[in-house]
């Protein structure tokens, strides 16, 4: 997609947004835990959710990462220690007790502030015979982190019990606010036994079938490298994420691996999933590009077009078309080179005139595609505008 954010003769005219500002934009989620949040954001602004988690979870029942943690933690307290999930705290206290340091670890964590994240993991503390400080009602770990820096993190030694996954943004912003994170991981992170949905996700964004892949931990980007990798894929979607599909981190920290292979990220402020949503609602709308065509002004989004503000679903294969013609937007584009865009490409070129009808019935307003006899196709461009684009 080229970077127009304006046009000169494009309408001025409030636009329609009852469409959402994601319509039109394919979203891929690599996302394990909180990933059915997170597309139900995306999809209530309008998107199309491509999910394919890259990692998937698994219980320590006897780790030596766990066992370290737990040993930091009952050798020096920590000012805080967030319980995160019920089945987590409860697997973190049976591994403790097989070590034998179960009561030493339940007698730290009552002489620290212990922050349950809702109902379920307050119910799992009292089980252990131990008694939260404070649990928020709505079980949001955004609002648990919005406690914590608003009582000021700075020089805090603070526990997190790990989902498995890294929690979007909330050990990250605990550190940019100063405070020291152990960790305390009850969840490995593995490859996901179902490789397809990652398959086909890397599948689309190699070939611009996705506008953006969201990205809330490291491993979950990791992994996706790795399994690009595998397939010969890597240096394909490096480029895809280079100029076409953009890579949205919920954090610096999970952006690290990305920035590895000089990938440029976008991250919200705020590393939480609303605001990483928000920050989407700018960025895609801001790449689509707008031209002012037969009196219309027209944006060309992922899988379809806005019309004077009206969405319009356009078939892959129309798509195609519209953005090889909109590459040069008023000159010529011959048959023969927009048969070789068409997905699929064969040899007869009657198989534009079938594509370009149903685009122009997809679009609802056929004069914004003109047909030069014997020549091709052209985007009937504005004459204001004409003199902008003849040096394309």
């Amino acid at each position: 997609m080229d970077d127009v954010s304006e046009v000169g003769g494009v309408s001025e005219e409030p636009q329609r947004t009852d469409h959402g500002p994601l319509a039109g934009f394919t979203v891929g989620v690599t996302a394990a835990r909180r990933a059915d949040e997170l597309g139900a954001l995306l999809q209530r602004r309008g998107a199309t959710v491509l999910h394919a988690p890259a990692l998937r979870i698994v219980p320590l029942a006897d780790d030596g990462e766990l066992m370290a943690a737990t040993k930091r933690i009952v050798d020096q307290a920590p000012d805080v220690v967030v319980a995160t999930t019920a089945i987590g705290f409860r697997g973190w206290v049976e591994a403790a007790d097989g070590w034998g340091l179960g009561e030493a670890l339940l007698e730290r964590l009552r002489t620290v502030e212990l922050l349950a994240r809702g109902p379920k993991v307050k119910g799992a503390v009292r089980a252990a015979g131990l008694t939260e400080r404070w649990s928020p009602a709505s079980e949001s770990m955004a609002e648990v982190l919005d406690r914590l820096l608003e009582e000021g993190v700075e020089g805090r030694r603070i526990a997190v019990q790990l989902h498995g996954e890294p929690l979007p943004g909330f050990v990250e912003a605990l550190r940019e606010g100063g405070a020291e994170v152990v960790g305390v991981p009850v969840y490995r992170w593995l490859p996901p036994e179902d490789l397809g949905p990652v398959d086909r996700l890397l599948d689309a964004a190699v070939s611009r079938g996705v506008d953006a892949v969201t990205f809330t931990s490291a491993p979950a980007a990791v992994s996706l490298l790795g399994r690009a990798e595998e397939r010969g894929l890597l240096p394909e979607l490096l480029a895809a994420f280079g100029h076409d599909v953009l890579p949205a981190c919920v954090g610096p920290v999970t952006a690290v691996p990305l920035q590895a292979h000089g990938v440029d990220t976008v991250q919200p402020e705020r590393f939480r999933l609303g605001p990483l949503v928000q920050l989407l609602c700018q960025e895609l709308p801001g790449r689509a590009r707008a031209l002012p065509v037969a009196g219309h002004r027209l944006e060309i989004r992922g899988h379809a077009v806005l019309v004077d503000g009206e969405l319009r679903t356009v078939p892959p294969a129309g798509m195609s078309l519209l953005r090889t013609l909109a590459r040069r937007p008023g000159w010529v584009v011959p048959r023969a080179e927009l048969l070789r865009a068409l997905p699929g490409t064969g040899r007869d070129e009657h198989a534009v005139e079938t594509a370009m009808a149903r685009l122009r019935t997809s679009l609802g307003t056929p004069k914004l595609i003109q047909t030069v006899v014997k020549r091709g196709y052209r985007l009937a461009l504005d004459p204001p505008t004409d003199a902008k684009y003849t040096t394309d």
